[in-house]
């Protein structure tokens, strides 16, 4: 049986990458390897679920829905068990899923504010791995949230400057004002590791742009950008304690 997988590989780099930074921050338990896995399965399980509302293929979205959804519940009792509390984070998801689906269901998948909702509840999964290391959400929590969603922003500027929206100027002055905001901000504040983290970003939003690169250059990239991101990230977090 052929496995029914998100298109979006970008998202994979947002499923990961705030979910272990949360990790560091809160300090490992073993129960974040079952919180890891079911949290992949509840990914590929939102997919098909979203899908259901654009009312087509109903019974072959429902199939994949509840082939993800049964694994990722029961991987995901273990934090639970571990810290009931931790339930919120799954309920501040919930209204994220819901823009996700209207925009699904008026067939706008590409819209910013769609994608900027799935950033935001991807990110939340990064507040739920912390707080179940450390049993609070903490000032360098909030940061690393922070951090992910700036930066996952930027990243969704960025592709569709080379995509969607490679022909409009206006939008490259968005996406290149935008990072390079992110560099001045993180400065002002006396952050300079986090700038470090965000000036691969900006260096290549403005190289690359207007340049004919694939999809899979374009997501090799992203990838080599992401892996850069995270590891400065996790020296900032190192640094602040």
């Amino acid at each position: 049986m052929k496995l029914f997988l998100p298109k979006q590989h970008g998202a994979w780099a947002m499923t990961i990458i705030p979910f272990w930074l949360g990790v560091v921050d809160g300090g490992f338990l073993w129960e974040h390897i079952p919180f890891f896995i079911g949290w992949i399965f509840l990914y590929l399980a939102t997919y098909p679920m979203l899908l259901l509302f654009k009312k087509k293929k109903i019974e072959f979205y429902k199939k994949w829905t509840m082939i993800y959804m049964i694994p990722a519940l029961l991987f995901l009792l273990f934090p639970l068990l571990k810290m009931p509390s931790i339930i919120m984070f799954g309920l501040l998801m919930v209204p994220f899923f819901l823009i996700n689906a209207y925009y699904t269901s008026i067939n706008k998948d590409r819209a910013l504010i769609n994608d900027f909702s799935a950033i935001f509840a991807f990110s939340i999964a990064g507040l739920a791995s912390s707080y179940l290391g450390k049993g609070l959400i903490s000032y360098e929590t909030i940061l690393i949230f922070i951090a992910s969603v700036l930066f996952f922003i930027g990243c969704t500027f960025y592709v569709k400057t080379m995509i969607r929206e490679k022909k409009n100027i206006q939008f490259k002055w968005i996406s290149w004002g935008y990072h390079a905001l992110l560099l001045i901000i993180s400065l002002t504040f006396g952050y300079w590791i986090v700038a470090i983290a965000f000036l691969p970003s900006l260096i290549r939003a403005m190289i690359f742009y207007g340049k004919t690169l694939s999809p899979m250059k374009i997501g090799i990239y992203e990838i080599i950008n992401s892996t850069l991101f995270f590891v400065v990230i996790i020296i900032q977090i190192v640094f602040l304690k």
